[in-house]
């Protein structure tokens, strides 16, 4: 009989009649548990340990030891969990359940002491109230079914240790990640779930809670992270490693575990996934490459090389989904090249307008221009110029220019609304991010964040 069940029988013959059985019709979802209550005891809040600390060497509550190299633990494992968690749940009653008394502040109905310290100051906590539902009876397909979803722009700072959370429908910031220093990429779990940011003072990936904007844990990485993407179900988060030989390392977000580190000619600057999923692209400033990964057997497809450096990109798009074009940003170069990328051929290569007389470049920082974005129904491409301070606007498939708009200092990337109508562009010499109405190709409003924002996403968040 395996340690969590022999604890299970001696804690039914010491608890009271009703923590020892589960009372009436309520069943405790295993599946829920798992995605949900499992990362709980793996969360850092300020001020406290983190409960798998604690309890992965004690008796009482017994978890598992985390796998080396892994950031959750196995089916196996979590059944081991799910069986001594269960013992302090009384099905249908969170109030008197020992799982959320214990660590919720006594002032907010809990109980005197827990030696784990208190975790909670009211039962409003996201966190409390997750756990609730799951002894609510609550399952996985259920809850799935009744989260809504907002749309939200995730800043990082890339000389800060937090995150901002903008709402683009009033240019607020509405939230805030803290304790990433030195934050880089970031990218989402398509449910909300899940926020990833690559942490290149720890060389990790900090998985965040999508509601409580807590860091869950870390991954460790095989060297210094830069950006990341994630593939369009969530499975897979890939992350850019900086540091030679160069790689792209490969992060299963079920097990929350690096998997695979698929080598790279150069250190990697960003990676992307193709709209239609089936590539990784990762580009490499020392390699002068492109690296064209197919996501189905995580291999390289096939690389193109160019005389200067590769920055950021952009994709557009054929009827039927596939990639027709990749914008390529290179070292140096204030513009763009354009690659066909089914015959993998340069086909153009477009400076951005010089400067009007009068106003001076911005020659610190970054590259000439850094940050692109397609709209998504390919009608736009929309350009930082780190150089002009400013943002450019071509139509598509003509690229023809349709006009620019002055912005913060030194602009650094930019992430557009769902619908295509907003650009939001960080501005590391200003420390904001400007907000561009792509249309009307004027400057709405700027929004100030934290220390050097550089990458930023949209994504769709719980509210």
């Amino acid at each position: 009989m395996s340690l969590n069940r022999l604890i299970l029988v001696g804690l039914a013959l010491v608890l009271p009649p009703a923590l020892a059985q589960e009372s009436g019709p309520v069943s405790l979802d295993f599946e829920y548990f798992k995605a949900q209550v499992q990362p709980v005891f793996t969360t850092k809040r300020d001020g406290n340990s983190r409960c798998v600390s604690c309890h992965s060497i004690r008796p009482q509550m017994h978890l598992q030891a985390l796998p080396d190299g892994s950031a959750t633990w196995s089916d196996e494992d979590a059944r081991e969990n799910f069986d001594s968690v269960r013992a302090y749940v009384i099905p249908g009653n969170p109030d008197a359940s020992r799982l959320l008394r214990h660590p919720l502040a006594e002032g907010a109905g809990g109980d005197p002491h827990h030696d784990g310290g208190k975790h909670w100051k009211s039962k409003d906590d996201p966190e409390w109230q997750r756990m609730a539902a799951w002894v609510r009876g609550e399952t996985l397909a259920g809850a799935a079914q009744s989260t809504g979803l907002e749309t939200r722009i995730i800043q990082t700072n890339s000389a800060g240790d937090n995150v901002h959370i903008i709402d683009p429908a009033t240019n607020r910031v509405v939230g805030e990640i803290e304790g990433i220093e030195v934050g880089h990429g970031a990218a989402a779990a398509p449910d909300g779930s899940r926020i990833y940011v690559s942490n290149e003072a720890d060389s990790t990936l900090d998985v965040v809670d999508g509601r409580t904007l807590r860091v869950m844990t870390k991954i460790r990485l095989s060297g210094h992270p830069n950006n990341i993407s994630a593939s369009p179900d969530g499975s897979r988060v890939y992350v850019a490693i900086r540091q030679t030989p160069g790689a792209v390392d490969v992060i299963d977000t079920q097990a929350l575990a690096l998997v695979k580190s698929i080598p790279i000619d150069g250190q990697v600057h960003n990676t992307y996934v193709t709209p239609d999923g089936r590539y990784v692209v990762a580009g490499s400033i020392d390699g002068k490459n492109a690296t064209v990964i197919d996501t189905e057997t995580e291999e390289p497809a096939w690389v193109k090389y160019f005389e200067l450096g590769v920055r950021p990109m952009a994709f557009e798009t054929n009827p039927d989904g596939s990639t027709k074009r990749m914008f390529v940003q290179l070292t140096g170069f204030n513009g763009f090249a354009v690659v066909d990328f089914a015959t993998q051929e340069e086909t153009a290569r477009i400076e951005l307008p010089k400067l009007p007389p009068g106003k001076e470049p911005v020659l610190e920082g970054g590259n000439a221009s850094h940050g692109m974005a397609v709209t998504a129904d390919n009608s736009a491409l929309v350009v930082d110029s780190r150089l002009n301070s400013a943002v450019y606007v071509y139509s598509l498939p003509d690229l023809r220019l349709l006009g620019s708009v002055d912005v913060g200092t030194a602009p650094d990337w930019v992430t557009l609304t769902p619908d295509g109508s907003t650009a939001y562009v960080a501005n590391a010499g200003s420390n904001d991010v400007s907000v561009v109405d792509i249309r009307a190709l004027e400057e709405i409003t700027r929004i100030p964040v934290g220390q050097v924002p550089k990458r930023n996403i949209t994504a769709m968040l719980p509210y």
